[in-house]
């Protein structure tokens, strides 16, 4: 088996920007992500950091260079085979929850395993497990308006790894949370990530969370070096 979750080999990426002329986000920007690592991306806003999360997320393609997730090339597959592995083997954390709201916290981690395909008693007991972990199982039945901002993003955690993915990618994942909450939910994410064994790749601007990191990674100007 291959021992990297994630690599990225000369990513290019350039936007035409109307009137603003052609805009490159990213040059020529390589990382790796070994099985099990949690990686912090550090990077000012603008620096192309959110680009390169939906690149290594396949919501997006690269002007040149490769994507290889679990060993497999994924810059040549097609639309359809492209889902299946977002579906399958990719988790996302934004910095807002997204929750839908006229779901209760269970229902908004069965939906995306009914998507993959789960059969239904397999997806509820599967999100009941991943609430059991986060200490939400007494709200499991609340919809989002019903939860604390914290709670909130602690169920987003849980969806983003409900089809059991081996990466994660994280944007700001506690950005929108006051600093003491924004430690506890981030402990609640290591300890999720630590219990799973999956690889993490999150971007933050908080240097405290980062360093709790296993490997700190800068972006700037588009390219990316150990921090």
């Amino acid at each position: 088996m291959n021992d990297q979750t994630l690599e990225m080999t000369g990513i290019s990426k350039t936007y035409n920007r109307g009137k603003r002329g052609e805009v490159q986000v990213l040059r020529d920007a390589s990382l790796t992500l070994d099985r099990g690592e949690v990686v912090a991306l550090v990077a000012p806003s603008g620096a192309g950091k959110s680009t390169l999360l939906h690149i290594a997320g396949l919501l997006d393609t690269p002007d040149s260079g490769s994507v290889t997730i679990d060993g497999a090339d994924m810059t040549r597959l097609g639309d359809r085979a492209r889902t299946a592995a977002r579906r399958g083997q990719i988790g996302f954390i934004y910095q807002f929850h997204h929750l839908l709201p006229e779901f209760s916290a269970l229902e908004n981690i069965v939906l995306p395993q009914l998507a993959n395909a789960v059969p239904q008693a397999d997806a509820m007991a599967r999100a009941q497990d991943l609430l059991e972990r986060v200490g939400l199982a007494p709200r499991a039945d609340h919809r989002p308006a019903a939860l604390s901002g914290g709670e909130q993003q602690r169920v987003a955690f849980c969806r983003a790894l409900a089809n059991a993915p081996s990466l994660l990618l994280a944007d700001e994942p506690t950005g929108n949370l006051d600093p003491e909450t924004s430690d506890q939910v981030f402990g609640t994410l290591m300890g999720l990530v630590r219990d799973t064994g999956l690889s993490a790749l999150i971007a933050t601007h908080n240097l405290d969370l980062a360093r709790r990191m296993d490997r700190r990674l800068r972006m700037d100007a588009g390219q990316i070096t150990p921090a």
